[in-house]
């Protein structure tokens, strides 16, 4: 079913609430701009004063506004490039120009111009991803023969490792506002984590890809936050 069937599910004061709660879940799976867990941690976490979504039916309709809101600004985004790109190649530019549009394979929270993106949903979203992130296997359970060089390869993702989870517990630790060292050094650390990729179907990127899914939810929110 599409994301307007289960919108209207939620709205459905009739509906008993377990199944709007299940609802809303199933429109966040249609729409999750953030990956479903970050979304539905930041809808939960706006949708404020209470966000106990399966109890709180106030609660549950604005969390579903929230997300209809970013979704309109991404399907009005989409529109727009298509628009330019048609110009574009009907002008004989085969490449685009200007500004591109935000990669939507990465985590991108789209907002109305003019406003951006809830601080307390975003750390509320790199903290369900930080707690996913630390219960992967640490490095020295990975194999690490794909490649690498042999001086100190599980050495140096140890190292990434607790870089990267120490810049995500930085970020929370700073409720959102991390100051130039957490920056730089999330920077650093992800410039790194890239690094270790090997070409192909080594066995090691999938745990890396792993990183870099919350290492780059992780540097969004830093990157839409005003410097501390």
């Amino acid at each position: 079913m599409s994301f307007g069937t289960y919108a209207r599910r939620v709205r459905d004061e009739g509906t008993p609430a377990a199944r709007r709660h299940f609802a809303l879940r199933r429109a966040v799976s249609e729409y999750c701009p953030l990956g479903f867990h970050a979304t539905w941690a930041y809808v939960s976490a706006t949708a404020l004063p209470s966000p106990d979504l399966r109890r709180d039916s106030t609660a549950l309709l604005r969390a579903l506004d929230i997300l209809e809101t970013s979704r309109a600004v991404r399907i009005a985004e989409g529109a727009s490039f298509a628009a330019r790109r048609r110009a574009e190649k009907a002008a004989g530019l085969r490449t685009p120009r200007g500004a591109p549009v935000t990669q939507v394979w990465r985590p991108h929270w789209p907002t109305p111009i003019g406003t951006a993106p809830s601080r307390l949903g975003l750390v509320a979203a790199v903290a369900d991803r930080h707690r996913a992130f630390r219960r992967l296997p640490r490095p020295d359970d990975t194999p690490v023969t794909d490649g690498l060089a042999t001086e100190g390869p599980a050495a140096r993702l140890t190292e990434l490792h607790g870089r990267l989870e120490a810049c995500g517990t930085a970020y929370l630790t700073a409720l959102g506002l991390p100051d130039a060292a957490v920056r730089d050094e999330l920077s650093d650390t992800v410039t790194g984590i890239r690094g270790e990729v090997r070409p192909g179907r080594a066995a090691l990127n999938h745990r890396l890809f792993q990183w870099l899914g919350f290492a780059d939810l992780l540097g969004y929110a830093v990157a839409v936050t005003p410097a501390r």
